[in-house]
């Protein structure tokens, strides 16, 4: 997912979507396969989500 805002370790999400709906603190997350701490506006994050999370799902900042 790009960001539109910057996100860290430790921050609580919530990823929702037609049949998702949960929210989640953040644990870890990567920038281009490199485990980051903290990513900014336009970074390409991946993290690891609980739930099953589905393309065009929005992700929310708690």
């Amino acid at each position: 997912m790009e960001l539109c805002a910057p996100i860290k370790a430790g921050d609580t999400i919530r990823i929702k979507g037609t049949t998702s709906d949960f929210t989640q603190v953040v644990k870890s997350m990567q920038v281009k396969h490199t485990v980051v701490k903290e990513a900014t506006s336009g970074d390409s994050i991946g993290l690891k989500v609980k739930d099953h999370a589905r393309e065009g799902d929005k992700v929310f900042l708690e």
